[in-house]
């Protein structure tokens, strides 16, 4: 079931200057990948402090709030208990390469996107 936040992610313009920005206000970088054609993953200091990944804007996106993760020990496992309970509006579970995890993407009652992910982080494949 969902442990906590994951992360936030932000569709951005221009993700080296929101690094700067983020860095500014004392985030500090986990990591920088391919994914979304130029990502990174920010943090600020302490424990249990959520993550913002953010991404460069591409096709149809609009800059903003892209989505809510919510950390879950098995993404595939919590796929089938909320599909059990008629949760609706799920995608089945995916292994994301880029970034070592397995997503579930589903739609809140009112549309928005929100995510499941493993809590367990591996290596960008």
């Amino acid at each position: 079931m969902v442990r906590g936040i994951d992360h936030i992610e932000l569709i951005v313009r221009d993700v080296d200057e929101f690094i700067a920005f983020f860095e500014k206000m004392g985030f500090k970088v986990l990591t920088r990948t391919s994914h979304h054609g130029s990502s990174a993953e920010l943090q600020l200091p302490g424990e249990n402090q959520p993550i913002f990944e953010i991404h460069q804007v591409g096709g149809e996106e609009n800059v903003g709030v892209n989505h809510i993760a919510f950390k879950v020990d098995n993404a595939q496992e919590t796929y089938a208990e909320l599909q059990a309970k008629g949760v609706k509006n799920m995608r089945t579970p995916n292994y994301v390469p880029a970034t070592g995890r397995t997503t579930v993407n589903l739609r809140d009652p009112d549309g928005f996107r929100m995510q499941l992910v493993d809590a367990k982080r591996n290596a960008p494949a």
